[in-house]
């Protein structure tokens, strides 16, 4: 849950005021709840991001991010400085300034997002501190498991267009698990985005790992998701839940029924 950036301890502060170089003003992140705090701070040098947590989860999660950070060239924010004090780990990063791409059918900006999944498709997860599939999605199946270091919410508002290609944050739901699940999970994304079912997996089939994945394994994949967010549905109010519900079950029925499904426009 976010808090107040008056919630930190004047230790925090203090440490943070050294590393920016003076005074500085705050912007909080719109979007994203890993981290008690989350914003852009603006001061003499200029603009950067800086997290802070301090619960079990949330540190957690930003430890992960900083492991994606290290393991990843070029995508995800460069990491400035870091540290821990009375119980918070704070980072600083690279602010990274641009438009959420459009993903929608025929976007140029689609091609950026392949350029970003074809190399994020060969980068190895070396060691055993990220997620597994189980751990991250809450259901499994042996052909989940995998080498790969997959970012696993590739919805739009993680990514950023620069100048430099596409730019990937919050990297705190990190899993080494099979490429094809990334693939997977952004299913659901395109499909909110104005696809439908067959042209979310015509644009996935440009990606060895989607065309190397056994149809029984998809199937399975796609109506074990679609059975997680209907259960979420029923228990949230929040119209992100709901939406996630709905393209996941396009997809369950597309992939048992051979059809659209009343949803897809």
């Amino acid at each position: 849950m976010r808090s107040d950036w008056t919630a930190l301890p004047k230790s925090i502060t203090a440490g943070i005021t050294e590393r920016i170089g003076g005074t500085f003003d705050v912007t909080p992140a719109s979007s994203g709840n890993h981290a008690e705090i989350a914003s852009t701070v603006t001061g003499p040098a200029g603009q950067i991001f800086v997290k802070a947590a301090s619960g079990e989860l949330s540190v957690r999660s930003l430890r992960y991010e900083l492991a994606a950070t290290r393991a990843i060239d070029r995508h995800p924010p460069a990491v400035l400085w870091q540290f821990e004090s009375e119980g918070w780990l704070v980072v600083g990063t690279e602010h990274l300034a641009g438009p959420h791409p459009n993903l929608s059918p025929g976007s140029t900006d689609l091609d950026l997002l392949l350029a970003t999944l074809k190399v994020l498709q060969e980068t190895p997860a070396a060691g055993e501190m990220w997620f597994t599939p189980a751990a991250r999605l809450g259901f499994a199946h042996p052909a989940m498991d995998g080498e790969t270091l997959i970012h696993s919410d590739l919805n739009p508002t993680n990514l950023i267009v620069t100048p430099l290609g596409l730019r990937i944050v919050d990297w705190a739901w990190a899993t080494k698990a099979a490429g094809w699940v990334e693939l997977a999970l952004l299913v659901q994304w395109l499909i909110g985005s104005g696809h439908s079912v067959e042209q979310a997996e015509e644009w996935l089939a440009q990606l060895p790992a989607w065309n190397a994945t056994d149809r029984q394994v998809l199937d399975h994949f796609a109506l074990r998701n679609a059975t997680k967010w209907a259960a979420k549905s029923g228990k949230s109010t929040e119209l992100w839940v709901h939406d996630l519900a709905m393209w996941t079950d396009d997809w369950a029925n597309h992939r048992a029924y051979g059809h659209q499904s009343t949803h897809d426009p």
